[in-house]
């Protein structure tokens, strides 16, 4: 069992930067792969990034690529998903969730999943 908690969201302007943050508990967190996944309101749920177990590889959705970087820290178990140059089109509620050998963007493929965290981006 794991749990994920994520932080970090809040109100920001249009063209600035968060970091969110998923602290994950139990001792098993490297043996994840890790992805963020968000939903705005109306919308279903899509993949955002996701990062593997050693953090040798990583996947971005097109809408993240080159301004989103994932990150992990397996001693601290934590996942990180730094958002760069937001856009109102970014205000979702952003999710962490974990997988076993899984990096794509099903989130029927993750087995875990956190209560989310509120990114709200203002015009």
């Amino acid at each position: 069992q794991v749990q994920l908690v994520e932080s970090g969201g809040g109100l920001v302007q249009a063209g600035g930067s968060l970091r969110l943050s998923c602290a994950a508990s139990g001792r098993t967190f490297g043996s994840y792969a890790m992805g963020w996944f968000r939903q705005a309101p109306g919308k279903e749920r899509e993949f955002v990034a996701a990062v593997s177990r050693s953090a040798e590889g990583t996947n971005y959705a097109d809408s993240a690529k080159g301004r989103f970087t994932i990150s992990r820290d397996n001693a601290k178990n934590t996942v990180y998903l730094q958002m760069n140059s937001l856009k109102p089109a970014d205000t979702a509620v952003y999710y962490c969730a974990a997988a076993k050998f899984y990096i794509g963007g099903l989130g029927s493929r993750y087995d875990y999943w956190g209560q989310g965290t509120q990114v709200t981006v203002s015009s």
